[in-house]
């Protein structure tokens, strides 16, 4: 798992670079990296170009089907409710997330959609947190102001 969280963080970085908002994924399946992604809202002036959803499109290509059954995806920052439902959607087996993002969060901080009882679907997350992942937020936003 180690391998995964550094994997990451290490994109979560690319993204702060490149004066993206910084957030990594990975998605991994049977122990082998599918996909990773960072955040390239800016780069491709796309508001839908966050990590989660560059990594699934990529991951689902790569395995040549709309769903990722038997994937776990690792992101630094607690999934917004769009990256939230398109993991519903996705069929992803498990989720975890390494800072939390109390103003729209859409895991556990502000909405519980993966805890939804109407959705067809039920990503497993846990929460892990990991101190560098929200510091890079903390970096990127106070040289925002």
């Amino acid at each position: 798992m180690q391998e995964f969280v550094n994997l990451c963080i290490e994109q979560a970085k690319t993204a702060l670079k490149r004066g993206e908002v910084p957030v990594g994924c990975v998605i991994v399946k049977d122990g082998v990296v599918l996909a990773k992604a960072h955040n390239r809202v800016e780069e491709l002036k796309d508001p839908t170009a966050h990590a989660e959803i560059v990594a699934i499109r990529e991951a689902t290509e790569k395995l040549g089907q709309k769903h990722l059954y038997g994937c776990e995806v690792y992101v630094s920052l607690e999934p917004c409710p769009m990256c939230a439902y398109a993991m519903v959607l996705a069929r992803v087996d498990r989720l975890f997330f390494f800072a939390l993002d109390e103003k729209v969060g859409g895991v556990m901080s502000r909405y519980n959609l993966l805890d939804e009882p109407a959705f067809n679907h039920r990503v497993r997350w846990e929460y892990i947190p990991i101190e560098e992942a929200g510091k890079l937020l903390k970096y990127f936003f106070i040289n925002r102001r």
